[in-house]
């Protein structure tokens, strides 16, 4: 795999350099955006698509979570790491399906093990027939890979758990398997 593609967005010019210096010293990164302004970060966001985005919570005129849904509501739909000097979000962050949470001053043990975590993530799962899925259904499955909820994708993705059921069932018939963990064996003995 390929260095992880990144972008930085905090209020602080401050923090991003130290992110920044942090970030490079692991050798695992590409930092292709950065900026100070929540509400360009979005569209920046959205037009260099990275793979994951580094966010502070509180943030003049938009919250990180703000920004997180207004990315999400535009179907795109990187990994997020909430970098705070505040705790009292952590809850928060968890509900609104961050990867991680990472308090500053940052640790760069802390950040390594972040950087490993996503990279472990990223190891695509090999999913029988799985061309024949829609990019949605091909969410739905990395969602519940993850341990996702039918409740918690339909928060992710502003569908309801109805229409999330239906992807479900979807998926099971066009992979031609009876469950969630059979597909799930089927993509790590293949």
């Amino acid at each position: 795999m390929g260095k992880i593609k990144c972008f930085l967005l905090d209020d602080q010019i401050n923090s991003i350099e130290r992110l920044k210096s942090l970030l490079y010293q692991t050798n695992q990164v590409e930092i292709i955006g950065e900026l100070c302004d929540p509400e360009k970060a979005i569209a920046l966001i959205l037009k260099q698509k990275p793979e994951l985005v580094f966010i502070d919570v509180e943030m003049p005129r938009m919250s990180g979570f703000e920004v997180v849904q207004e990315i999400r509501n535009n179907l795109f739909f990187p990994k997020f790491i909430f970098v705070t000097g505040y705790d009292q979000y952590a809850i928060k962050a968890i509900r609104a399906g961050a990867f991680d949470y990472i308090l500053k001053p940052i640790d760069i043990d802390d950040l390594k093990d972040a950087l490993e975590r996503f990279t472990e993530s990223q190891k695509k799962f090999h999913i029988p027939h799985a061309c024949c899925l829609t990019d949605r259904e091909k969410e739905v499955v990395e969602l519940v890979i993850e341990g996702k909820t039918s409740k918690e994708i339909g928060e992710l993705l502003n569908l309801s758990k109805h229409t999330i059921d239906s992807h479900r069932r979807n998926i099971l018939e066009k992979t031609n398997v009876k469950s969630f963990q059979e597909l799930i064996l089927c993509s790590h003995n293949t």
